[in-house]
């Protein structure tokens, strides 16, 4: 009798292990396909966060900005004024501006006539940095609120002209 009660119990454990694994393994499927699509929205979200981040950093846009006592502190000599161009790879005019300067103002801090006063010795400061990328997007910027229509088709140049 102890065989027949061994047998019954090992059939009805099997029998049950195999029931178990029937209701487990679409679960597990489901599962497997639960993490997948996690994984990738995981991904999504991710692309999605850096992009958001250029767009924010693209918005603000670097600015030239520097504290009033770092203002103070600096000397600008006629040579610093033009390694900084360089360094930066700028020329007169993009520097003019970018400081809100004529040409000819830059190239008379350049030869040592004048200095930079106020704001625009702040932004020379604060100029020191920026990295070059940053300086490219902020004269793009400016270029295009000082002259809308550049980059456009010759239609809107045309009305542009129209308009005169």
């Amino acid at each position: 009798m102890a065989k027949m009660e061994g047998a019954i119990k090992s059939e009805i454990l099997r029998l049950a292990k195999r029931e178990v694994r029937a209701a487990f393994l679409p679960l597990r499927r489901e599962l497997w396909g639960m993490k997948l699509k996690l994984s990738a929205l995981s991904k999504g979200f991710a692309t999605l966060n850096r992009q958001s981040k250029g767009l924010r950093r693209e918005e603000a846009g670097p600015k030239l900005e520097a504290s009033p006592d770092e203002v103070k502190a600096s000397r600008l000599t006629p040579e610093r004024i033009r390694s900084l161009r360089l360094k930066k790879g700028l020329s007169q005019r993009e520097l003019g501006i970018l400081t809100g300067t004529t040409t000819g103002a830059v190239l008379s801090w350049e030869k040592g006539k004048f200095k930079p006063k106020g704001d625009k010795k702040a932004t020379l400061v604060a100029l020191r940095k920026v990295t070059k990328r940053d300086i490219k997007k902020m004269l793009a910027n400016k270029a295009d609120k000082v002259n809308p229509t550049k980059g456009k088709g010759k239609k809107a140049i045309a009305a542009r002209g129209s308009r005169k």
